[in-house]
């Protein structure tokens, strides 16, 4: 299928701009203050791109996993988007701002583990085409 192809693709470039975001952030803040009154420095930008990823994540997963039926990619992609989402809802106030961070930065790495891995059982198996 090439609508798993292109959801996988779209979701590891997203859990990268999450990652690359929780990245460079905070340098870019500290270099210059005035990034910090643009929509990106704001914690609802977090939760957008978690709105974003979360539903694409699903799709894309399911749909190759529903082909190759590997099972270890749902559990590297449950496991990304539950720490994502607690990330968000728990937030910096009960985790501290490095918790949120690292659990921020955790999440994405492995959603993007579990779509490089379907991405690759899929292009062996033919379901992608």
């Amino acid at each position: 299928m090439i609508l798993t192809a292109a959801m996988d693709r779209s979701a590891i470039a997203l859990s990268v701009v999450c990652l690359v975001h929780c990245l460079t952030l905070p340098i870019a803040l500290t270099m210059a203050p005035a990034l910090a009154a643009y929509w990106f420095a704001d914690e609802s930008f977090h939760a957008m791109l978690v709105y974003v990823v979360v539903p694409t994540s699903l799709v894309a997963i399911g749909l190759g996993c529903k082909r190759h039926r590997t099972l270890a990619v749902i559990a590297w992609g449950a496991s990304g988007l539950l720490a994502l989402t607690l990330a968000v809802v728990l937030g910096s106030v009960l985790l501290g701002e490095a918790g949120e961070k690292l659990l921020t930065m955790l999440g994405a790495v492995l959603v993007v583990v579990a779509h490089v891995q379907n991405f690759r059982l899929c292009r062996r198996c033919g379901c992608e085409t």
